[in-house]
């Protein structure tokens, strides 16, 4: 799910370690400059989801972009809470509520305190409490991807970690859907809380520009930050590209990390290396023809990839810097999945681990080929046909130059499908449409997540891009619903051509005028592939 679609409450993951913290309200009171007098209470969770209230906890009835959290509060007094902390309006709207009884904090701007009261709730400060090294990645594109190849190296070399990202969260054996890319803070430290009891030695996360707006990472600081890229995205929350930067640009300081792996392969990347303040590694993934025979201009980065050769759908990688280099094979397709998987390797290899041993597990392991749900998920060899996340231009841009690269031989049409989410910023949509339109030989354009707006307007503006740019031979479809337009694809479709479904990728429900509708591309365009006669790939044996 796209960030700004999940609910605006951040529910909670549902996922808390299971000895309960022990912290007094006093001692919670005098963290943030506040007073109460009530006697001795021990806390045992912090949160701000009434639905989520456990006994003990301090309810959080914070402000919300619609209504007030204290609204709830007489449900998070029913499930148990020791204690609330809101603001004046807050505290004024709690009176005659069955909630008036709890022991309240009142501060002006509770939300400042959020991340701060979760660390310390669940802080771990007993003797040899082990400490859980973090990685983060930041960006536009490429973020969930390489949570999963971070995750997939650390395994390779022995050490166990956590995920939390756009697609799940998984804490040893046990995982949740994700509803949010980034959890709220008090989720977010009751992750990492579980995560220490589970005796894991790493956790890896995706990091959201909205998380770091809205201070859902507040008081973390990650051992490694990583940044893969910068386009236009979530320009309805940030309103200009300088905006989002500064929102991305706010993970590599020291507030937040301790040392930065950046990839500088545009302008935006190089500018987030010399805006960091923190250590920074730099990475240079793709060059400028004028640089490639460069030594000049490959030592603008500490690292870059001296070679990517196509490999099947995957490519084969050599990766030098610091007088060495590094090799090692993906099976993942795109030249932006060489970036994904170097970018992985190096946050490792700058997380402490040696190059002789991260070499080692690359060989013997191969930890870059796997499959990512709904990211270049490969569903049918013949005709090729994958399923992607990419919703923005530029993801799409690079995911029709994977399935249908310029290099080798490469025959048979493109035909791609996918929409526009609706209530979003309505300036990629026309542009999506033209991308599509000069780089496919068939466009289908369909329905994402309209959300709340028509889906039949939102068809019609990409329609309109798409139809403006298209050649004279491009075949450009307005098809609806999304299973009619998968449908719609694979019946034009021949053995050699290529099929690729953007936009949801994992993803498997649609939202429609605040109905949730189950719809799952990966099984839709399965469907299709049978019906008309051509054999998908085997389900892998986890899906997600």
């Amino acid at each position: 799910m796209n960030e700004s679609q999940a609910p605006a409450s951040g529910s909670s993951p549902g996922l808390r370690p299971r000895r309960a913290p022990a912290v007094s309200l006093v001692e919670i009171a005098g963290l943030i400059g506040g007073e109460i007098a009530t006697p001795e209470i021990m806390l045992n969770g912090v949160t701000l989801d009434s639905r989520a209230v456990r006994r003990g906890d301090l309810y959080l009835a914070l402000p919300g972009l619609s209504s007030h959290g204290a609204k709830y509060a007489a449900q998070a007094a029913q499930a148990g809470a020791a204690a609330i902390l809101t603001d004046q309006p807050g505290a004024e709207m709690l009176r005659g509520s069955p909630a008036e009884g709890l022991p309240l904090l009142i501060v002006p701007e509770p939300q400042r305190w959020v991340g701060r009261i979760a660390e310390r709730i669940y802080r771990d400060d007993s003797a040899g409490a082990e400490h859980l090294q973090l990685f983060g990645i930041t960006g536009t594109n490429g973020k969930t991807t390489t949570s999963y190849l971070v995750r997939s190296i650390l395994a390779a070399l022995g050490r166990r970690s956590g995920l939390i990202g756009t697609i799940e969260t998984l804490v040893g054996e046990q995982r949740v859907d994700s509803t949010l890319t980034t959890p709220a803070a008090t989720d977010l430290q009751a992750l990492f809380a579980l995560m220490r009891e589970e005796s894991l030695d790493a956790a890896v996360m995706e990091v959201s520009s909205h998380a770091l707006t809205l201070g859902r990472v507040d008081q973390v600081v990650f051992d490694v930050a990583g940044f893969t890229n910068l386009t236009q995205d979530h320009l309805d929350l940030h309103g200009e590209m300088t905006e989002y930067f500064a929102a991305k640009a706010s993970l590599f300081s020291a507030e937040h990390a301790k040392a930065a792996v950046v990839t500088i392969d545009d302008e935006w990347g190089s500018k987030m290396a010399a805006a960091a303040g923190v250590p920074v590694t730099t990475l240079r993934t793709t060059l400028p023809e004028a640089l490639v025979a460069s030594a000049e201009g490959l030592a603008e980065a500490d690292w870059h990839v001296r070679s990517a050769v196509p490999q099947g759908l995957g490519w084969q990688v050599e990766l030098a810097g610091e007088g060495k280099s590094l090799t090692f094979r993906t099976s993942l397709p795109g030249e932006f999945n060489v970036s994904n998987a170097a970018l992985a390797v190096l946050m490792v290899h700058v997380s402490g681990v040696s190059i002789e041993d991260l070499q080692a597990a690359l060989d013997q392991f191969d930890p870059l080929s796997i499959q990512v749900p709904g990211r270049m998920q490969l569903i049918c060899r013949e005709p090729i046909s994958v399923v992607d996340f990419a919703h923005n231009p530029d993801a799409l841009h690079r995911a029709m130059e994977a399935v249908r690269p310029a290099h080798g031989d490469v025959t048979g049409q493109l035909i791609v499908v996918f929409g526009a989410t609706g209530q979003r910023d309505q300036s990629k949509r026309e542009i999506m449409g033209a991308l599509a339109a000069r780089h496919a030989d068939v466009v289908i354009v369909t329905d994402d997540d309209p959300h709340d707006e028509d889906p039949a307007q939102i068809r019609d503006q990409v329609f309109a891009g798409a139809l403006h740019s298209a050649w004279d031979d491009t075949r450009v479809e307005n098809v609806a619903p999304r299973a009619a337009a998968i449908d719609r694809a694979v019946e034009l479709a021949s053995a050699g051509d290529r099929i690729l479904v953007a936009g949801r990728g994992h993803e498997v429900w649609q939202e429609v005028s605040g109905v949730n509708l189950a719809l799952d591309d990966r099984e839709e365009l399965r469907t299709a592939l049978r019906k008309y006669g051509f054999t998908p790939e085997p389900l892998p044996e986890i899906e997600s």
